[in-house]
């Protein structure tokens, strides 16, 4: 049996993407891309890459570990071409290989592209069967690599017939990038659950996973790219078109739950104002008497703010975060992992000591860290911990590009609130509900047009899923 305690604690966004386009053949791409994946840090800490294309071809580098670590100037300046796509990557598994980092570039004697994505394909395997069997090799257990090799197989018939041919054949979730040596294009799967935006620089475009990536790299955010569409970038025109029938917008709600930087805007969607609101609301629906509210470093903190505001109790920074680990534990062993859980928070004494508090924090996914902060805030003093959720309990796995556990280790889904709270420790639990987290995200003129993917909460997916899968995931 898997002991849960060693295992992490957070769901994981397994990556993020960014590309830049120049329209000036002199100016370099790499290093806006390397601004934006610096970032998208925070959507994946083991891999990154750059690919970068010139006028014979695609050049890369791409390293296990953080983006900081994998360049240099050197590096950077060898990286020489007007167009170019990058990666940030956590796995869904405790492999951390080299060869499943990207971007994966393909060279065949039309000519070569790089690919970077971000999302699962649900149909992965059955694609990889059929191009293996048409003789085509694979180095990586990718779905990035499946996407790039049928894209050069259809790439005879045009870069975007390829495309559409491609994106047609693969199902799931995706933000796609892909370079080719004179154009950069962007694609967005039919329902929008990953994000994709599209912004614009001094002479060029670039296509990002979160909008605060285009404002760090220099540019100006200005739209979304629509589910189900594909936008082409080259020199001569910037061309858009939809390669899918309208289909239910079913965006990752845990963007913004979690996910994504607050300073960002997802399809309109203010993130910060989203987590104060979903504060508001928890205060709303299960208030409890306390003399404190804090939050959990760094997504829990807007919440607690929110829930202050809502119930009158006041704010306070009773935990502090260690900023030199990362936001999520990055493969270390069992020991390891047990002494980063206690080196990961720090209690303010002085803050909660002989005080009623309210503990924010945005989900629950195994427990540890919960169970181990309300240990740390009674031992410092703290005579009632109350604990509130900014999402529903987790208890159905995802199979749209967040590494979930298993079904029998989410922790929700083997035990009631009533349980679970014994088992934190906690004086009382609570959890935002489904109709208050739609309440704090659908912010739209007109809601109900922006759908969300409520899956790993409620168990209904947007896309149907193989029995297989599911059997695999649940047992």
């Amino acid at each position: 049996m898997i002991n849960t305690e060693f295992l992490p604690e957070k769901l994981r966004e397994e990556c993020g993407v960014f590309g830049a386009f120049c329209n000036d053949p002199e100016q370099d791409a790499a290093l806006p891309v390397y601004y934006g994946l610096f970032s998208l840090q925070h959507r994946g800490q083991e891999s990154a890459g750059i690919a970068v294309s010139r006028d014979n071809g695609i050049d890369i580098h791409k390293r296990v570990g953080l983006v900081g670590s994998i360049f240099n100037p050197d590096i950077l300046a060898k990286l020489h071409g007007s167009a170019a796509v990058g990666h940030v990557r956590y796995s869904t598994s405790e492999t951390n290989l080299l060869e499943n980092a990207q971007p994966f570039v393909s060279r065949f004697k039309l000519g070569s592209i790089a690919v970077v994505h971000n999302g699962m394909l649900t149909n992965a395997d059955v694609v990889r069967e059929l191009l293996e069997d048409a003789g085509i090799g694979f180095t990586s257990a990718s779905d990035s690599e499946v996407i790039v090799n049928l894209i050069a197989k259809n790439y005879k018939k045009g870069l975007e017939k390829a495309l559409t041919d491609t994106i047609k054949f693969i199902k799931g979730s995706y933000a796609l990038l892909v370079l080719t040596e004179n154009a950069l294009v962007g694609a967005r799967d039919p329902n929008g659950i990953r994000p994709l935006c599209l912004g614009q620089f001094d002479n060029g475009w670039m296509l990002s996973s979160e909008s605060c990536a285009i404002e760090a790299a220099g540019g100006k955010f200005v739209r979304d790219i629509e589910p189900g569409e594909v936008i082409i970038i080259s020199r001569d025109q910037v061309l858009s078109f939809s390669f899918s029938e309208k289909t239910r917008r079913a965006v990752c709600s845990f963007e913004y739950i979690y996910f994504a930087r607050p300073d960002s805007v997802i399809d309109g969607i203010d993130v910060y104002h989203s987590r104060i609101r979903a504060g508001e609301i928890l205060g709303r629906e299960s208030n409890a008497e306390a003399d404190l509210v804090i939050g959990v470093p760094d997504s829990g903190i807007p919440a607690a703010i929110g829930y202050g505001r809502a119930t009158g109790t006041p704010f306070g920074m009773g935990i502090v975060k260690n900023k030199y680990i990362g936001r999520t534990f990055i493969n270390p062993g069992q020991m390891a992992r047990e002494k980063a859980v206690l080196l990961k928070h720090f209690i303010i004494r002085s803050e909660v000591k002989g005080k009623k508090i309210v503990l924010i924090d945005d989900s629950i996914v195994r427990g540890t860290t919960s169970k181990r902060l309300v240990m740390l805030l009674k031992a410092a003093g703290a005579k009632e911990v109350h604990m509130r959720i900014c999402s529903p309990p987790v208890r159905f796995p995802c199979y749209f590009g967040i590494d979930t556990p298993h079904r029998k280790d989410l922790i929700s889904n083997m035990a009631t609130p009533e349980e679970l709270c014994k088992s934190l420790g906690a004086s009382s639990l609570a959890f935002i509900s489904v109709k208050g987290l739609l309440e704090s995200i659908d912010t739209t003129d007109t809601p109900g047009e922006c759908g969300f993917c409520l899956g790993c909460f409620t168990g209904e997916y947007p896309i149907p899923v193989g029995y297989q899968q599911a059997e695999a995931l649940t047992t």
